[in-house]
């Protein structure tokens, strides 16, 4: 199985830890977040692992070298401008030709999240896309389900107040398993899969959501990298070593 692991973000929420560092190098209990990603990843039959790079692309360059010593071979996508979440995808077309499912996961993800539950949906509708959702009240983002798990409405920050939906408070986990024919939605040039890919094809494609089972920390803020410490010192994320 391929993956793509998104690493040219900014970081810029983060302020001073990310001054000159790149967001998934950030140290958790003493070791990049990326290396505890990538492991993760290999232990869930993951094999080649694409980063696509920006921000101090350099250090992470350094820091993974061609994978092997987590476990996978590593592809880069330099990008002389942040392509978005989609845009990155688009651009490594060929990598993921023929695959009918590949995963992308945001590179500030610490996650213990098992890839079978989403592998086994994603076949077994034939979807499209296939979301790691988890429950958050008050998110600006919301995601509404149908009976059947697809995804029937789906808001990533919306300009002014996130709709309210009946049933859970669904929000978008970052981590989707993508069917090759998906490649084809994404406009050229800068792209985002809420913005640009599932938001304005729901009406047309196929994109299912399936819940967290594990643990998931986005570290977009100070407080955020607190948690995601904690949570690893706690073994309440059960990382990859």
């Amino acid at each position: 199985m391929k993956a793509l692991v998104l690493c040219a973000g900014f970081g810029t929420r983060l302020g001073a830890l990310t001054s000159d560092l790149p967001k998934p190098l950030l140290p958790i209990l003493g070791e990049p977040l990326l290396a505890y990603t990538l492991r993760h990843l290999a232990s869930q039959g993951v094999t080649d692992v694409a980063l696509n790079l920006h921000y101090h692309g350099d250090q992470i360059c350094r820091l993974v070298g061609d994978g092997s010593q987590y476990g996978v071979r590593v592809q880069y996508s330099v990008e002389e401008q942040p392509l978005g979440t989609a845009g990155a995808v688009r651009r490594l077309s060929d990598f993921f030709r023929g695959e009918a499912a590949f995963l992308v996961m945001y590179g500030d993800l610490l996650t213990d999240q098992a890839l079978t539950p989403l592998l086994e949906a994603h076949r077994g509708h034939d979807a499209d896309a296939t979301l790691l959702l988890h429950q958050r009240a008050g998110s600006n983002s919301r995601v509404r389900l149908g009976s059947d798990c697809r995804i029937v409405a789906f808001a990533e920050r919306p300009v002014g107040t996130a709709p309210e939906y009946d049933g859970p408070p669904w929000v978008n986990s970052g981590m989707y398993v993508v069917h090759e024919r998906a490649i084809d939605l994404i406009p050229e040039g800068v792209a985002d899969f809420p913005r640009d890919v599932f938001e304005p094809r729901l009406a047309t494609s196929r994109f299912f959501g399936v819940p967290l089972t594990g643990f998931r920390c986005a570290i977009d803020s100070a407080e955020r990298y607190a948690m995601a410490e904690e949570a690893a010192a706690s073994g309440r994320c059960r990382l990859a070593r």
